[in-house]
Parts: C-alpha cells; structure tokens; sequence
C-alpha cells in the first residue's frame, strides 16, 4: 500500500507548473556524489522480525512495572484507567493539531474547553490555557505575565528554594538577557523570608505547594502582602494534592501553574509531559496560549470556539510575549479523560491512599536505626530521610532487590547531603513498602 496519494501525471503536472521535467532536477543544489548514495542496508525484514528485534530494544529498559518504585521528584507513578489510553488511541485525536481551522475541529475544542474547565476547578482560579509544554515552561510563562503586568518595570523576581531546581533553571534560562533579579532560592529560605524580600520593584513571588520536598507551608497572609507592593502571587502546584488541600485560588493566587503529569501521563522516561496555566479573569489577555469558549451556532445549539489567542508569536509577531504557539494538545486529552473518569471522588481517593501511604512509609522508616524523617512541616505523598550512607549508595542496594529508591537531594541542595526524597503513591502496596522498610533496616 503506497503512502503517498499523487498518481504520475499528477506528478508530472506539478513539476510542469515549477518549471523542471524530472523530480530528481529539484536537487541540482547538492553535488551528484551526495544525491543518491549508496546505503549500506541490511536486508529487508518481515513485520514479524522488526516487532521481534523492537521488542528486544525494548526490554532492554528498566521501567516502572519492573520494580517498587519510590522515586518522584516532579514525575509520580500512578493509576491510569486502561480507557485513557485507549482513547487517546481513535484516530480523530491521535492525529490531530493546533486547530488553525478552528470551528471545524469541534471535537478538538470541546476536549480542550473541558480541560481547562477541569483545571480551573481544581485550582481555584477563573481561567486556564490550553496547556503549555510542560510544568518549567509554565513557570517561565508566568514571569511573563508577571513583567507585562508590572509594564516591564520591575525588575525582581523572587523564587522560593522549595519549587523544582529544574523549573527553577528553566525560568533563568527563558529569561536570561532581560536584566532580571532571581532571588530567594540561593539558600534555605521560609515564606517569610521570601516575604522580607518584596519591595517596590518586585513583579513576582512563587511558591510551591507541595514544596520540592513534599511539604505543605503556611502561606496565611502571604497573599497580602505580596499584592500590597503591587506584586503577583504564584503557586506552582502538583494537581494531585490539589484533589485533598485547599485549591491556591483559595490561599491568594493570582496565577497557578505545575505540571500535569500526574493527571494519567505516564513517567514515559521523561516525556512528553504536559505544562498547565491558571489565572484569574484579569489577567487572560496576558497570557500565552490559546483559550477555548463555549458558545452557540446561529441554530442555537451549543458549539465551541477559538476565544482567544493573545499573546502567540505566529498571530502578533511585533506584540508577542511569548514564542509558543502550540500545546500539549495529546497530553491535555489525557489529561482531560483521566479527570472524568476518576471524577472529583475518585481524584480524591487517589490523593488520600498516597497521603496514608506515605505517612505508613514515614512512620515505618522513622523507627529504623540510623535514619530520621523531617516532620518539621505537614507533607503530602514525599518526604525527607536523611540516611546513615550515601543516598547512591543506598540506592545501588535497593535496586539489586527491585526497588528503585528516593532522590538523592545533595544533587541540588549541598546542604542536604545524604538526604533522600521519599515519594509513596497509591501504587505502592503494603507489600512493597514493608519490603523497603526490610532492605533499609539492613543498611549499615
């Protein structure tokens, strides 16, 4: 069966209409040695064959069915219904795009209305884009916001030490050459540290919630004092919290973003992911992305439409903020179907078994000799271990029992040398985390 639809005259009349007789005229720039080389190919290979030898390839990687795995920091193992995938699957979605006809791709704007709805709701705030490409970018399109809103004259940017290390570089490198002034995360610093920094030149303050390390601050009067200088709020957000912890909507935020991995992505070795953005009503024409709205057609029957694209590079080039002019379309339907399967009870559930989970996990490895578990602050489902060993060291151990452990933290916090990140979620069994609590009780 042949790929390409365009029979020989239809060829033909193509090259006519651009002026040369053969196909092969179209590469006269390349020198003749380099047109059509030799390949050294191995023979020809049956379906059979080919699936056989991927399958091998395959195989060859370590994944998450393959071990206990206790390892987060920013990617979390959990449930995703069999039906997700199976509808990301239909051909209608699987290949579609940015819908440059919009109001011919209803089914396209519908899945992206109802995932922002979805993450509106689970946010608090009153608007959502359709999705960015991942929770860094996110980040950085916040600071946009932040500097547009400021009219480009504020100039700081504070952080706090407890978001991503990874988002953290992302929003330095997406930034850089602007003269901008990242503060609070070069060393430990609390909220009201982060608090003490604001002044009349700083155009925003973000938190995170959870923190890096699982932990859930106390963000009560942040919210004040960062709008009385004229400042906006972010949260950086794990949506999966959001199902038992009050919505950042709720705590002051005027922008909240996070990554929407665990919303039934797969950890997928890293990718694609999927970057989501919430905000108030005020501030929509600001932000990057596209908007979806709900409206009716002229029979009165209820249809969606492109409602805003405001700040794209391929729609105001002079005027725009900000490159990006796609979206995690694929992901945002993941996304979007895991929602409503596991519906605002299910998401709750996942979040409280992850929450008990961990606490068990907590509890269990508090008792063991040589370890110690940081309860200074309430946590979701990671928390902190400082261990009697290295964390790599410890790690090696784990996974010659199948389980992969924490995340060695001294990688991004020197001060946390041999501190492990410990995540639990509800795909961690009573079983799996007795069988933790065994192999690090033989630590020495």
């Amino acid at each position: 069966m042949s790929y390409i639809p365009h029979t020989d005259a239809e060829r033909q009349q193509m090259l006519a209409a651009i002026g040369v007789p053969t196909i092969e005229d179209l590469f006269d720039a390349v020198p003749s040695v380099y047109r059509f080389p030799t390949l050294n190919l191995p023979d020809p290979a049956s379906e059979l064959e080919v699936m056989a030898e991927l399958q091998a390839l395959a195989e060859a990687n370590d994944h998450a069915g393959d071990f206990a795995l206790f390892r987060g920091a920013g990617a979390y193992h959990h449930f995703i219904p069999s039906a997700v995938n199976h509808i990301l699957l239909r051909g209608e979605f699987y290949t579609a795009y940015t819908p440059y006809q919009p109001e011919m791709s209803q089914g396209t704007l519908q899945a992206i209305f109802e995932f922002q709805s979805m993450i509106g709701a689970l946010t608090g705030m009153e608007a959502a884009n359709a999705s960015h490409y991942d929770g860094a970018t996110s980040l950085a399109e916040a600071v946009t916001v932040a500097l547009d809103v400021g009219r480009r004259k504020r100039k700081k940017i504070i952080l706090s030490p407890g978001i991503h290390p990874d988002y953290r570089a992302v929003t330095r490198t997406y930034h850089q050459g602007q003269g901008l002034h990242f503060v609070g995360d070069e060393s430990p610093a609390s909220v009201d540290d982060l608090a003490a920094l604001l002044d009349e030149d700083t155009a925003m303050l973000a938190v995170a919630y959870p923190n890096f390390f699982g932990q859930i601050e106390r963000f009560a009067g942040l919210a004040e004092k960062v709008h009385q200088v004229g400042a906006l709020l972010v949260f950086v957000a794990n949506p999966m919290a959001l199902a038992l912890f009050k919505s950042p909507g709720e705590l002051g935020a005027d922008i909240v973003v996070g990554e929407g991995q665990p919303l039934g992505i797969p950890l997928s070795f890293g990718g694609p992911y999927l970057g989501y953005f919430a905000c108030k009503e005020q501030y929509v024409r600001r932000i990057a992305g596209r908007i979806v709205g709900e409206t009716v057609d002229k029979d009165g029957k209820r249809a969606y439409v492109m409602t805003l694209r405001p700040r794209e590079q391929d729609i105001k080039r002079e005027k725009a903020s900000s490159n990006i002019c796609t979206n995690q379309g694929l992901m945002a339907l993941a996304a979007t179907v895991y929602l409503s399967l596991m519906g605002k009870h299910g998401l709750r559930k996942a979040a409280e078994l992850s929450y008990q989970r961990a606490h068990y996990a907590a509890d269990q490895i508090y008792l063991l000799r040589g370890f110690s578990v940081d309860r200074s602050k309430p946590f979701f489902n990671e928390f902190v271990v400082r261990c009697p060993r290295p964390v790599a060291e410890i790690n090696a151990l784990l996974l010659e029992r199948g389980i992969i452990g924490g995340y060695d933290l001294g990688k991004d916090y020197p001060h946390l040398n041999n501190h492990m990140l410990v995540c639990v979620t509800e795909m961690n069994t009573r079983y799996e985390i007795d069988s933790l609590i065994e192999c690090l009780r033989d630590v020495k």
